[in-house]
């Protein structure tokens, strides 16, 4: 077995280990969600955690773990009898993004279940877990069916294994642990909220500590043997420290005075539901004992808004997570007087016990989004000259709420909320011989595959004989998530400012349901005389927000060398997911110009994706009186539809969707 990374060799990372260490002293609090860019020591930290946890009584041999002191009576190997337990340490268990349900929740041995009627039972990692730590290494990249099944576990403390009536259940209680790059996309609200804790981090701009975290790596990379015997006293005495404070955890007091606090912070951000006050009063308690008092104090509470509040704030979809610390403040101090009885609290192991690590608010202007906003000279509502000079960004209009846009037929991509799929889950379809292991069983397709043949094979008694051929899987039709890549033309022709914050707008508004339906995104816009990936494929919405937000326009109009550049992108995403359908939204008034033939090399590049059945939507941001009806032709070459500006919108795009379909039918 490898030797961990100690714990107490982090370097800095205060926020992140205090939130771990106090889940290690009190497991109610609900876990801890690590948000932050790539080498920050997420992984390193959560993955030392377990060595500081104290050791666990099971009965031997129980693949589920049960307490000698409180054993499940519906544990599938029980049932046990009291006592007779023995110790082994805390389990980390590793959830990949990639497994598959029955390596999560455990498989069952339909065949045997249908013919023997025996629960023939294979454990998962829920049940590798259980009173230990379930580590989802980017959980913002964990499958839909997967999410739904930890939350379920996560809600009823047990997971459940049902096949056709056939049902096993065993205790599933863990330390949920999550770490994620926010520029791969969120996570689903519901599994967000499950977290009781959420910490940012990020790597130091100082030189000095940005010195010390090489010199331990490399120390600890030579010889880990070594590196982690230099450092075991520190961890004995942390390891001691948690069995210390969970012996004082239910001696602390949580008083009125403390809970009237923690109400009015989670009422003052307004956060849903009741969960928020549950785990800031948990947190509070959890640092009271950390610090060695029986009293939670001021402090406490704020330590514990700031660790448990900025996931669970109301805010927009693109908006980073975070907490206004002045409003934090002044609310304390409103409801709950001063700290004056206790001037010197206890710093606790890892500095003070402040939210010295939470990101700063997000409310203040970024960059120079205010001179963007500010008018240019000669600015006069209309078109500029193709060749155009290159002019400042503008903000976004509104975003408005659009209907689904879909790729027809049925595909087989990852699980989402856009296009017809088939899909582990949903509504069942149909029958099929399974290729591989058996996940969904059909039962009546089975029963009548099986039944012709019960007199060949000798049946005799209660038993439907049933044999490996006779097994069918159930078809099922659900929702996938697509490629969404955006093509956005930022020449001159677009670039009157109130047009172009129309199409900003427009964009912006289906990147919301872009984020809503799961699906990747990409970004490639031209202008001048080339074409620009502005973003590759990603599932971070948030990302590609970001970037239209600072998109500058001006120039000619290459669009063949847009479309060429999109055909490009898709072709080598092909390559990495194949399963993945992807949905092309070209936004532009349809002009090109520039370059020999510059309107036949269009066509022949839209002509590509016509070849290739990628299916298409063009955005058409032609105004003013006169109209070419440029975006119309290149939506015909493309072998898709147009839709104007206006037409994009919730309650007049009814048609659009059932017109992609008919033509690309």
């Amino acid at each position: 077995m490898s030797t961990p990374f100690p714990f107490t060799a982090v370097v800095g990372q205060d926020d992140l280990r205090l939130a771990l260490l106090l889940n290690a002293v009190s497991p109610a609090v609900g876990g801890v969600l690590v948000r932050g860019e790539k080498g920050t020591a997420k992984s390193t930290a959560v993955r030392a955690l377990s060595a500081l946890l104290p050791e666990v009584p099971v009965f031997p041999g129980c693949r589920f773990s049960c307490d000698p002191d409180s054993p499940d009576p519906g544990c599938p190997d029980g049932p046990h009898e009291a006592g007779g337990g023995a110790e082994r340490p805390a389990r980390m268990v590793e959830l990949p993004v990639g497994a598959s349900e029955d390596r999560l929740v455990g498989a069952l041995d339909i065949e045997r279940a249908l013919s023997e009627g025996v629960k023939a039972f294979e454990p998962g990692l829920l049940a590798d877990a259980h009173r230990g730590i379930l580590y989802v290494d980017e959980v913002n990249l964990l499958h839909d069916h997967l999410v739904d099944l930890l939350l379920d576990a996560a809600a009823m403390g047990a997971s459940y294994v049902e096949r056709e009536g056939v049902s096993v259940r065993h205790a599933a209680r863990f330390l949920l642990v999550g770490t994620m790059n926010p520029e791969e996309g969120e996570l689903r609200p519901q599994l967000l909220d499950r977290f009781g804790l959420t910490v940012e981090v990020a790597a130091s701009r100082e030189p000095d500590q940005r010195v010390e975290v090489v010199k331990r790596r490399l120390a600890y990379d030579d010889d880990p043997a070594a590196f982690a015997a230099r450092w075991a006293e520190e961890e004995a005495a942390v390891r001691a420290r948690i069995v210390a404070a969970r012996e004082l955890l239910p001696s602390v007091r949580l008083g009125d005075g403390a809970l009237r606090q923690i109400a009015a912070t989670c009422a003052a951000f307004e956060v849903d539901g009741m969960r928020a006050d549950i785990v800031m009063a948990r947190t509070a308690t959890a640092l009271a004992a950390w610090a060695g008092r029986t009293d939670v104090l001021a402090e406490d509470v704020r330590q514990a808004a700031l660790l448990a509040l900025p996931h669970r704030r109301r805010r927009n979809p693109f908006d980073a997570p975070g907490l206004d610390e002045d409003k934090l403040d002044e609310t304390l101090e409103e409801f709950g007087g001063s700290d004056d009885d206790d001037p010197d609290p206890d710093p606790g192991p890892d500095g003070p016990g402040g939210g010295g690590g939470q990101p700063e608010p997000d409310d203040a202007p970024q960059g120079d989004g205010d001179a963007a906003a500010r008018p240019e000279a000669g600015e006069n509502g209309q078109p500029q000259p193709s060749g155009a000079g290159e002019q400042s960004a503008v903000r976004a209009s509104e975003p408005f709420r659009t209907k689904v846009l879909s790729v027809p037929g049925i595909g087989e991509g990852a699980a989402g909320r856009r296009s017809r799929a088939r899909t582990e889950h949903g509504r069942t379809t149909g029958a099929r011989r399974p290729r591989g292991a058996l996940t969904k069983l059909h039962l009546a397709a089975t029963v009548q595959a099986a039944a012709p043949h019960q007199r060949a094979r000798g049946r005799s008694g209660p038993g439907l004989v049933v044999r490996r051929d006779d097994l069918r899987q159930a078809t099922r039709e659900g929702r996938e998530g697509n490629l969404v890549l955006f093509v956005v033309d930022a020449s001159g022709s677009m670039a009157a400012r109130q047009r172009m914050s129309a199409v900003k707008g427009a964009v912006l508004s289906l990147l919301l349901d872009a984020y809503q339906r799961r699906d990747k995104v990409g970004l490639v816009t031209f202008r001048g005389t080339d074409a620009d990936v502005a973003l590759p494929p990603t599932s971070s919405v948030d990302a590609a927000a970001a970037r239209l937000e600072t998109l500058p326009t001006g120039g000619r109009t290459p669009l063949a060398a847009g479309l060429l550049r999109a055909h490009d992108v898709l072709r080598v995403e092909r390559l990495r997911d194949p399963a993945r359908r992807p949905l092309v939204v070209v936004v532009t008034d349809g002009r090109a110009t520039g370059g020999p033939e510059p309107v036949a090399l269009s066509g022949r590049a839209a002509r590509l994706f016509a070849a290739d059945g990628v299916a298409s939507v063009v955005v058409d941001c032609e105004s003013g009186p006169v109209r070419l009806g440029l975006a119309g032709q290149l939506a015909g070459e493309l072998g898709g539809t147009a839709v104007t500006l206006d037409e994009l919108r919730a309650d007049s795009i009814a048609g659009l969707v059932k017109d992609v379909q008919r033509r690309a039918a």
